[in-house]
């Protein structure tokens, strides 16, 4: 079972996918608020998930008006801001963590923190950083083609997003316009933790896969280690964001790496 093959050149993040698949797993995508649980607490953070064996690290730009997530990474996104973390702090912080580690990066944004840095600037910027890709969670295909444009010419990969509700002719729209891997978000409405997968999941995430060029990776309301590992049994990778960020909310890397250890142990498929 693998993604639709493609004859465009594989990109590093879709590279790291295909590594983690010849190794019999799913790649962990585990996403943090950058400055969260404080702006000095992030470079531990991000040194801890590299060490655990995150394939990709998603990292949220804190954003003031953060309309797709829950209250759990508003929050996070609220009280980093307080603490002065900015768009132009999350890319120094994210070219001091490059000096030593070499994990993928994929800066998690809304649309408004780039174009005030200025679009351009941003590719140049976050490319330099050390950044492979980038997800806007407010830039959905066709809705500014020039902006759209100008990320596929840049550097990075633009991650798209599909959700349970996106109909089939424009899941393959998305699956075509992507670069990297695609997000497939597992439930409909904001980011959060939740008790149970949705029924039907594993199907959805089939046809999705089925028409996608590229990776297809999980994410939205995976709590645990055990939908962790339900998840990776369909899908090229999983996303935690919420639960981690709740983790180090109550006990910081201590309580965090654990957990992300658990993850990722629970993750390997079946003779993998």
């Amino acid at each position: 079972m693998s993604a639709t093959t493609s004859s465009e050149p594989r990109t590093a993040l879709a590279r790291v996918f295909d590594a983690c698949a010849a190794g019999g797993r799913a790649a962990l995508v585990p996403y943090v608020t950058a400055g969260h649980p404080s702006p000095a607490d992030t470079p531990a953070v991000l040194r801890m998930l590299a060490e655990e064996g995150a394939d990709v690290i998603e990292i949220g730009v804190p954003f003031s008006d953060p309309l797709a997530d829950g209250p759990v990474i508003q929050r996070s996104s609220f009280e980093a801001i307080g603490q002065g973390a900015d768009l132009r702090w999350v890319l120094r912080t994210l070219a001091d963590f490059r000096r030593e580690h070499d994990t993928a990066v994929v800066l998690f944004s809304y649309l408004n923190p780039i174009l005030r840095h200025g679009l351009d600037r941003f590719l140049d910027d976050a490319s330099e950083a050390g950044a492979q890709g980038v997800l806007v969670t407010d830039l959905p295909v066709g809705s500014d083609p020039e902006t759209e444009r100008r990320f596929d010419d840049s550097a990075l990969d633009l991650i798209r997003l599909v959700a349970p509700t996106t109909l089939p002719a424009r899941v393959a729209r998305i699956a075509a316009a992507s670069r990297g891997f695609l997000y497939y978000v597992s439930r409909t409405g904001v980011t959060g933790t939740q008790a149970e997968l949705r029924e039907g999941l594993a199907r959805q995430v089939e046809a999705v896969r089925a028409v996608s060029p590229v990776p297809v990776a999980v994410g939205f309301g995976i709590s645990d280690a055990a939908q962790a590992a339900t998840v990776a049994q369909v899908a090229d990778g999983v996303v935690v964001g919420s639960a981690l960020v709740q983790a180090l909310a109550r006990g910081g890397v201590d309580e965090a790496r654990p957990f992300v250890r658990g993850l990722r142990a629970a993750m390997a498929r079946p003779g993998g």
